[in-house]
């Protein structure tokens, strides 16, 4: 199979972004999840301190794999874009550095207390250091979500001789899309992370009662599944008004609107044809999806006929966004059954029907999934280019052979399908068998 350099390299870099975006999602949303645990906790309540223990593992877990895979990210921005940095390293690498501070500043210095230290410093100064770790978190991804928003809507820098020269960096960090990609980045970790937790805890629940700290999880996730499921919904809205105003082709690619000029309708599912510029088997709502598309100078709607040769992919994108819907969907519908079939029993997973714990059960990652197609659309659909409207990915290519990237996205596939099989391997394990409780020194566990 012939497939160009800049193909693959598109690939392994879009492949890293992914398995990066799912582990920094469930790390984020169970740092402030544990908050949350360690400080009912401190009430009277039951069961709270058996719900921060089990779960701070998982974070732990996912911190560590989130850890690792910026790596990759960082050395594949030098390997396969190495012309890139000498064109936004005034943008990026100030957001870059940002970020790895924050990571060793806010979190590294009170994730070992956060992680070793319950036993051995009082409890005030233990929800402290978990608070902090919880800000760090927010703060890192912050800087993270400013730059990849930034290359989709570019704002206070202007290229001056190929190099982008900063002249307000107000408006490059709160960039035009960055509050809707900032919040739509905090309500999908939720998401997945409650999801995470209702499908582990209705694994337990189909082999044994639960104790009462798997029920406050589960009690937590339900609440935060039904409120991220409905504020995604509002997000998502604001986001596609910016991407019609900034992003018009990648506006058109997702709408699959082909033609300028004509009446939009809304897609709501197709097969995107580019050879006969339209959509095979189309299921649409007819005059309803100009809120999403660009105008031009004559208020006319613009297609992706005015896009020859620099359009995205048009149906991986298109067809990524439906599935995002339909998983979206899928997860309020779930969130709103859980709710009715367990607000009468006490919130307890176990007084639920055993087909629909295996239900939730096989959603457990539908959130992580949804996560990682949303980077899909906003990375693909910004293809072809790697800053919106100026720089093409082309244009900072590295010279690497087509064998070289072959053998490279083998290896990062092998790397990432090992650790996420790890990781699933463990919750399950921990799901089946529970956690060790660790014994304070010189007292009783």
């Amino acid at each position: 199979m012939n497939i160009a350099p800049l193909q693959l390299a598109r690939t392994q870099f879009t492949a890293s972004l992914s398995f990066l975006a799912l582990f920094l999602a469930f790390s984020m949303a169970l740092a402030w999840i544990l908050l949350f645990f360690k400080l009912r906790a401190r009430g009277t309540q039951a069961g709270w301190v058996a719900a921060y223990r089990f779960w701070v593992r998982i974070f732990a877990l996912s911190f560590v794999l989130a850890l690792a895979s910026a790596m990759p990210v960082l050395v594949q921005l030098a390997s396969l874009w190495p012309g890139l940095m000498d064109k936004i390293g005034n943008v990026a690498g100030p957001l870059v550095g940002f970020g790895v501070l924050s990571v060793f500043v806010l979190k590294s210095c009170f994730l070992g207390v956060m992680l070793f230290g319950q036993r051995r410093v009082s409890d005030l100064a233990h929800t402290l250091a978990v608070l902090m770790v919880a800000i760090g978190q927010v703060v890192a991804v912050g800087w993270v979500v400013s730059l990849q928003s930034w290359l989709q809507t570019p704002d206070g820098a202007a290229i001056i001789d190929g190099r982008y020269q900063i002249y307000d960096w107000v408006s490059v960090i709160f960039n035009p899309s960055f509050g809707w990609r900032m919040g739509l980045t905090v309500l999908g970790a939720l998401l997945a992370a409650a999801f995470l937790i209702l499908g582990v805890t209705a694994l337990q629940a189909l082999r044994r009662p639960l104790d009462d700290g798997e029920r406050h999880a589960y009690k937590t996730a339900l609440v935060l599944a039904l409120a991220a499921s409905l504020l995604q919904a509002p997000a998502a809205w604001g986001l596609g008004e910016v991407t019609a105003r900034l992003q018009p082709a990648k506006a058109a690619a997702l709408a699959g609107y082909w033609h300028s000029g004509t009446t939009p309708s809304v897609v709501i599912l197709g097969l995107p044809d580019p050879a006969s510029q339209r959509n095979l088997g189309a299921w649409t709502w007819h005059d309803a999806g100009g809120r999403w598309l660009a105008r031009d100078t004559d208020a006319g709607y613009i297609g992706l006929d005015k896009y020859s040769g620099m359009q995205p992919p048009v149906a991986f994108v298109f067809l990524s966004l439906r599935a995002m819907w339909l998983l979206g969907g899928l997860m309020f519908i779930a969130a709103v059954l859980s709710f009715c079939l367990s607000c009468r029993r006490g919130y307890d997973p176990a007084a639920m029907p055993r087909w629909w714990l295996r239900t939730l059960t096989a959603m457990m990652f539908s959130g992580g999934l949804s996560v990682v197609l949303g980077i899909w659309v906003a990375q693909v659909g910004l293809q072809p280019y790697i800053v919106n409207r100026t720089i093409t990915q082309s244009e900072v290519l590295g010279a690497v052979p087509a064998s070289t990237l072959w053998w490279g996205l083998a290896g990062y596939g092998a790397l990432y399908a090992l650790l996420l099989s790890a990781f699933i391997g463990m919750l399950f394990h921990a799901a089946r068998y529970g956690v060790v409780p660790v014994r304070k020194i010189g007292g009783s566990s």
